[in-house]
């Protein structure tokens, strides 16, 4: 079984940076990635990354050229750094993994089937 723990989240002004990481304990898992909910919508996917093959990322549109994830693999760790936050990212952020036959549905993040508890990101003047 594996679990997920987040760490990271934060308040902050609009324009700064925040890293969250994702600690897994555990391995098998090829598809790692990050969600988040804003207060009364929907969990949406944010970014993901598939280890397999020659390995690929996923970000979701409103995102992309800001947040950006890594993993360490000695580590065992996942990463999302997130530039220029914007208030419309607040939310709780939860790290998410799979194991996937192919990066060909590592979008689906609100789908994998391990999730952490979350963490909190709020960005406000």
């Amino acid at each position: 079984q594996v679990q997920l723990t987040e760490s990271g989240g934060g308040s902050v002004l609009p324009g700064q940076s925040l890293r969250l990481s994702c600690a897994v304990s555990g391995r098998g898992r090829n598809a790692m990635g990050w969600l988040r909910q804003a207060p009364g919508k929907a969990p949406e996917g944010v970014a993901s990354l598939f280890t397999g093959g020659s390995g690929s990322t996923w970000y979701a549109d409103s995102v992309k050229g800001r947040f950006r994830i890594s993993r360490d693999s000695a580590k065992n760790e996942f990463y999302l750094q997130m530039n220029e936050l914007r208030p419309e990212d607040t939310g709780i952020y939860y790290c998410a993994a799979d194991t996937k036959a192919s990066n060909k549905f590592i979008s689906a993040v609100t789908g994998f089937r391990d999730r952490g508890q979350g963490t909190q990101v709020t960005v406000s003047s």
